[in-house]
């Protein structure tokens, strides 16, 4: 009827993390008992997509009529904060409406003005995090003309990065 605080204590029995609660003594016969718990359970990152719990209930009393017991699964679901940053350098760029186009050119700067486009991607907690993609589209054609003319492509951090065949198509 009453509600009361249970006193848990953690132990470590033939390899396996156990928690034994003493729920009282003595008990009535027939006495009904329910038990709300709430475990935390740390180091979960690669443990897979579910952790299962064995509850058992044992009598101290000679001879106990049973020690019933259930398996608990329950799933667990990683959770982490990503944060995405960008900046361009220089931050705002005027293009002319006509651009001196150099036929056959290898050089950069006959191409247009350069902008170096930045992105940070923070893990910002509390679980680690991988297999992430990143997907950034770039304009590259505005009509019939060239917007944006990407030459290069890289990473920092020990991530790998792939882009689409159409990067660099003149080769400069």
């Amino acid at each position: 009827q009453g509600q009361e605080k249970l006193s848990c204590n953690p132990k470590k029995e033939n390899g396996t993390h156990v928690v034994l609660c003493e729920l009282g003594n003595p008990m009535k016969a027939g006495a009904r008992i329910t038990v709300d718990m709430e475990l935390s359970v740390s180091g979960l990152e690669d443990i897979g997509e579910a952790i299962t719990f064995h509850l058992q209930l044992r009598s101290k009393n000679s001879p106990s009529p049973s020690n019933a017991s259930v398996t608990v699964t329950v799933p667990v679901e990683a959770e982490a904060e990503m944060d995405l940053r960008g900046n361009s350098l220089p931050a705002t760029t005027v293009l002319p409406t006509s651009w001196p186009w150099v036929e056959g050119s290898q050089r950069p700067e006959d191409l247009g003005i350069k902008v170096e486009h930045v992105y940070e991607l923070h893990n910002k907690g509390p679980g680690t995090v991988s297999g992430v993609t990143l997907s950034i589209a770039v304009p590259r054609l505005l009509g019939d003309h060239v917007l944006l003319y990407l030459q290069e492509l890289g990473t920092e951090g020990g991530m790998n990065c792939s882009h689409h065949r159409a990067l660099s198509p003149a080769q400069v």
